[in-house]
Order: structure tokens, then sequence, then C-alpha cells
């Protein structure tokens, strides 16, 4: 197969868009488990591009529960280069509407229970983190939801919370005191591993509520989040295909190369169960002369 150079990672259905057809389904056996489900492979004008849902086909994972290592290192595999991930949110800004979608520049870390590197059990090695999104995909991104007609916020802090219950209301209250733009359950640890793995990564979050701080506003439910989701996985698919038709799916990032100074542990310390599984990331700077 052809390296695919770009990817998403969404919700169940993303993958079945107007326009597109379908060309392969890809089952990856990863040194961390199962992807969450197949990788469908789509071709929209000449272009072919990779969809994984994020919580398995019938949602089946809890955001706590995605297996996002095997996920990674599967569209790392693949020859992705690229991911756009798409997420549900609630707003923490009067300014951001539900059905609103959100280009974040910045990220929170609210987890507690998800393992959020690559590194460890014999290799230490940091990543630079301070900006989380690729910006140039950010800014495609964008891009391509103003062109398509649709309320786009660019920039803002996404929360990721553990979950899988809500926010309380004081919680809510707090978060809008830190500055969140919206609050989330999927950006960790989705985002860091993408970045020790050397993708360029970008999130469009879609709004589908206030959460509970906005007391005039009905508090979270299912059914609301359900409601909203459904129209802007809509929008969602008319600007996927906009970015597919614009992106330079080649064109050089630094975030391919975030790891490059990042491993501190020389190779031959490193055990071998630990360095054979990311040979696929690093393999290039241990193999170097």
């Amino acid at each position: 197969m052809q390296s695919i150079k770009l990817a998403f990672i969404g919700g169940t259905g993303l993958y079945r868009i107007e326009g597109m057809e379908i060309v392969d389904s890809v089952d990856i056996d990863t040194p961390f488990g199962k992807p969450s489900d197949s990788i469908v492979i789509s071709s929209f004008r000449g272009k072919k591009v990779a969809f994984l849902p994020r919580h398995g086909v019938g949602h089946r994972f809890m955001p706590s529960e995605i297996p996002v290592k095997a996920n990674i290192w599967a569209l790392k595999k693949l020859g992705v280069q690229k991911v756009i991930a798409i997420s549900a949110v609630g707003s923490l800004k009067e300014e951001i509407k539900p059905r609103d979608l959100v280009v974040p520049d910045q990220l929170i870390d609210r987890t507690r229970l998800r393992p959020a590197s690559f590194f460890g059990g014999g290799i230490a090695g940091h990543v630079s983190f301070a900006d989380p999104f690729c910006p140039e995909l950010s800014r495609a991104l964008f891009e391509a939801a103003e062109f398509s007609g649709y309320r786009v916020h660019r920039g803002g802090t996404y929360i990721c919370m553990e979950g899988p219950a809500f926010s309380t209301r004081a919680e809510s209250k707090l978060y809008r005191t830190w500055g969140g733009s919206v609050i989330g359950m999927t950006a960790i640890p989705e985002a860091k591993l993408a970045r020790e793995a050397e993708l360029c990564y970008a999130i469009l979050a879609l709004c589908t509520d206030y959460d509970c701080w906005k007391e005039d506003e009905a508090d979270v439910t299912i059914e609301m989040v359900v409601e909203n989701l459904r129209a802007n996985t809509e929008a969602a698919r008319v600007i996927i295909k906009r970015l597919i038709e614009t992106i330079q799916e080649d064109k050089p990032c630094s975030c391919q190369e975030a790891a490059k100074y990042a491993i501190i542990t020389a190779k031959e310390y490193i055990p071998d169960d630990v360095r054979k599984p990311l040979e696929l990331f690093y393999g290039k700077y241990w193999n170097k002369g």
C-alpha cells in the first residue's frame, strides 16, 4: 500500500463521507495492542487519507480506555505525517456557542489514569510541548473551516478532563478562571503521543454545550451532546473535504523532528523489548552513521 500522509481521528461515521470512496480497511497489529478499530482508507479527488474511529465502531471505548499508543503507532506505520483529531467539547466561554467550532492552540492536562508517553521502562526522553498543536496544520484547518462558511474560533485553551462524568459546577467555574476555552476528554494523551511520534497534530473541536457553568442554560446532558454533535459532524465532513483539497501533505514541519534531541538514554542501555517497538519512530536517529 502507498504511504498515507494525512489521517483523521474522530467519532464513528466520519469515514463515511459523501463523495469519498472507501478503498481499503486496514487491520494493524502493534507492539501496544490493537488500535481502536480498523483504519479506513478513503480516496477524494486523487488523494488517499486514513480515518480511525477513536472510540471504535459502535463507540465501545470510554475516553480513559482508548488504546491511544496503538492508534498513534498504527498511523505512523502507515506513513502518516499529519493528524487531524475531531473532538466533542463543552464551551467555557460565552462567545463560544453550542455548534461553534474551535481550533485550539493550547492545552491543560487534567487527566490522571492514562499512559501519556512512549518513554519509560528503560528509555528516558523529553519532547518540547510548549505549543501542543502544530501551528501550520492548525492554520490550514482553521482556513478550511472558515472557507466552508462555519462559525469557527481560532486559538484557545482545551482543558482535557479524565471523565467519564461531566464537570461539577465548581470545576466548570474554576476552569473558566484558568482561561479555559473548551473542555473535552480526548486530547490527552493523543497530543502528547503524537508529538513523541513526530506527527503534526491539530484539533477541530466541536462545541456541543455550555458545560454547567452557565446557570441560565440547561445543564449538559448526553441527549444535548448527541443532538448538537450530529449537527457538528455534518460540518466536520464538509471541512474535511476542503482540507484534503487544499493541504500540502509533504510540506516539512518541525513537528517531524520533535524527538531529534529528546532521548537522553544511550542506545546500548535501552532494553531490546523497549527499543524495538520504538524503532519505527526513532530508528532514523539510532541508526544514523
